[in-house]
């Protein structure tokens, strides 16, 4: 189904530059919380990228200074710790954090063989407006594309075989046609060159992806195999 796979993780961390730390002075603890960054997704894109044997990249930057997963123009590009920048260091943080980062995975893009498989790896918080949500996995797709929706169903599938009793499901707890880096590649290459799919795990299993991680893995696997 795909001649290349590569992995991402547009939450991968919370770091700071030194020159935006008094951005959080007044709620440090805010960049250890979901908010800052996905617990456990680079972990887990680390474990798939090494035993899947294929590119991993990652932005470090905590999406509360910078948001990797948004484009220019959503108004969640930067938070309210960040809103407050003059416009300057703004275009600062867009040249030196978030082009970068977007601008290396689409050099493997366009020189990978045809077609593509892109996993963005992310996690999510299992409690949301103190209601908790009924999803352990969710894959993230364009329904409209016969390449991610094949892919999907499958994943789901094996998945399911390989993890039961967990909640899998398909573009929960967020649809994978809003705003994303998925959702703009899939703008520039073909339909049958190009599947973005967004892998959000529940953060009560990313503190320790020892029970899960094998499984997810051989899921994938099977897939794409």
């Amino acid at each position: 189904m795909f001649n290349s796979v590569i992995l991402s993780c547009e939450h991968a961390g919370n770091m700071v530059p030194d020159h935006y730390q008094y951005l959080f002075d007044q709620n440090p603890e805010v960049l250890k919380t979901h908010w800052g960054w996905d617990l456990g997704a680079w972990n887990l894109a680390q474990f798939l990228s090494t035993q899947l044997n294929v590119p991993l990249y990652g932005c470090h930057t905590t999406r509360l200074l910078i948001e990797a997963n948004r484009s220019l123009d959503n108004s969640q590009l930067f938070s309210d710790y960040s809103s407050k920048l003059s416009n300057a260091e703004k275009a600062k943080l867009i040249e030196i954090i978030y082009h970068p980062y977007r601008i290396q995975v689409r050099e493997f893009l366009n020189t990978a063989p045809k077609s593509v498989l892109h996993l963005s790896i992310h996690s999510f918080t299992p409690i949301w407006n103190g209601v908790e949500r009924p999803v352990d996995i969710g894959i993230l797709y364009d329904p409209d594309q016969t390449l991610e929706h094949t892919f999907s169903l499958h994943l789901k599938e094996a998945l399911e075989t390989c993890l039961p009793g967990m909640k899998i499901k398909l573009n929960e707890p967020y649809k994978g046609t809003d705003d994303g880096f998925t959702t703009e590649l899939r703008k520039q290459f073909a339909l049958n060159q190009y599947a973005g799919i967004e892998l959000e795990v529940s953060q009560k299993y990313t503190t320790d992806l020892s029970t899960i991680q094998d499984k997810i893995l051989a899921s994938i696997q099977t897939v794409v195999k």
